[in-house]
């Protein structure tokens, strides 16, 4: 399984990716896939077991998601 959040804007899934990776979290911006959208954008992958770090990640760093999936 492999948890992604997606973005509606390029600029925040660049700084979703700054943002983990300045506090040792691996991410990587990746294509959405089709069975969450079927429209164009951009998601990164983080580990699933650091989702709630994630989280307050970007509440603190005012970084919008368009939604937490997991695959």
């Amino acid at each position: 399984m492999e948890c992604l959040a997606t973005f509606e804007t390029t600029h925040m899934a660049l700084l979703f990716e700054k943002a983990c990776r300045g506090i040792g979290l691996p991410a990587r911006i990746v294509p959405v896939p089709r069975l969450i959208s079927a429209s164009c954008g951009l998601a990164c992958t983080y580990p699933c077991e650091s989702e709630d770090s994630v989280k307050r990640l970007c509440a603190e760093k005012n970084i919008e998601t368009a939604g937490f999936h997991q695959v």
